[in-house]
C-alpha cells in the first residue's frame, strides 16, 4: 500500500484545472466547422447533415446539426473554417440573454438525472466521462442522482425514440422546481441521422422545454461542463450563435 501512496504523490494531480484555467492539452476538442468560404453555395451540398447554409451573403454553419465527419475539411475544394475551442453550451430559449440560470443557491450544488433517450452510446460514453478523475465534475460541485425527484437538472442523450417519449416526459414532471433541461448532441438537438422518423422525434425540444444546448456528436466533456456550467448561470452562453439568431437557410443534402 505505501509503494501506491509514495507513487501518487510523485505522479502529482492530473486533473484538469479548467474552468479555472483553459484546458491545452491535446485532443480535448474535435471543434467545430464556422463557415464554408465558398462562392457556389450548391458545394455546401458537401455535408451530409446540411450544415451550412445561407445567411446573408455569407455561408454559415449550424453547429447543432454537426456529425465531425470532416467532410467539409477533407474533401471540400476549399476547406471550412474550424474553431477548436470546447466551450459550446448556449441558452436554447430565445428570450433567454442573460438568464442567471438556476441560480446562486444551485452554483455549487447541482443535482443532475441523465436519461438515453435512445443515443448511440457515444453521447452517453463522454457524459461518462466528467465523473471521471480527469474531468472530475464533483469539484465543480455537479452530482449524479438516480432519482428524477432529486434533480435540478434533466441531461438528455438521443433523439428521443417512440418508446422513450413517455419515461422521459414522466422524468421531467417528477423534477422539483426551479428545473433544468440540457439537450446533449446532435441527436438531442436536430434528431441527427435517426430523426425525425417513424421511430424517432427531431430531438428533445420536440417533447421538453430545452434550456441548454451543447452541440457535438459527440460533444468532448468539456463541452459537457462548460453546458452545466453555463445552465447554473457561472459561465456565459457560447457566443457562435446566439439565442434567438437567424439558423442557416440550408440547402437538402
Amino acid at each position: 500500500m505505501s509503494k501506491w501512496v509514495l507513487k501518487g504523490l510523485k505522479t502529482g494531480k492530473k486533473t484538469t484545472l479548467y474552468p479555472a484555467v483553459a484546458e491545452t492539452a491535446a485532443g480535448v476538442s474535435p471543434g467545430l466547422p464556422e463557415a464554408l468560404p465558398v462562392a457556389d453555395s450548391s458545394d455546401s451540398l458537401i455535408c451530409p447533415q446540411g450544415v451550412f447554409g445561407e445567411v446573408g451573403e455569407e455561408t454559415a454553419a449550424d453547429v447543432r446539426r454537426c456529425v465531425h465527419c470532416f467532410n467539409c475539411v477533407r474533401s471540400a475544394e476549399t476547406p471550412a473554417t474550424w474553431q477548436a475551442g470546447y466551450e459550446w453550451g448556449r441558452l436554447a430559449q430565445a428570450d433567454a440573454k442573460g438568464r442567471p440560470g438556476l441560480g446562486a443557491p444551485f452554483s455549487h450544488s447541482v443535482h443532475i438525472r441523465m436519461v438515453d433517450a435512445g443515443a448511440c452510446d457515444a453521447c452517453v460514453s463522454e457524459v461518462r466521462q466528467i465523473g471521471k478523475p480527469y474531468y472530475n465534475m464533483h469539484r465543480l460541485g455537479f452530482f449524479i442522482t438516480p432519482s428524477p425527484r432529486h434533480a435540478d437538472v434533466l441531461l438528455v442523450v438521443g433523439p428521443v425514440t417512440d418508446n422513450m417519449e413517455y419515461p422521459l416526459k414522466k422524468a421531467y414532471e417528477a423534477m422539483p422546481t426551479p428545473k433544468i433541461v440540457v439537450a446533449v448532441g446532435t441527436c438531442a438537438l436536430t434528431g441527427c441521422v435517426f430523426g425525425p422518423s417513424y421511430a424517432s422525434r427531431g430531438g428533445v425540444a420536440e417533447i421538453l422545454p430545452v434550456d441548454v444546448e451543447i452541440p457535438g456528436c459527440p460533444p468532448p466533456p468539456l463541452a459537457i461542463l462548460h453546458g452545466l456550467l453555463v445552465a447554473v448561470g457561472r459561465k456565459p452562453s457560447a457566443m457562435d450563435q446566439a439565442p434567438g439568431a437567424a439558423a442557416p437557410e440550408r440547402s437538402t443534402p
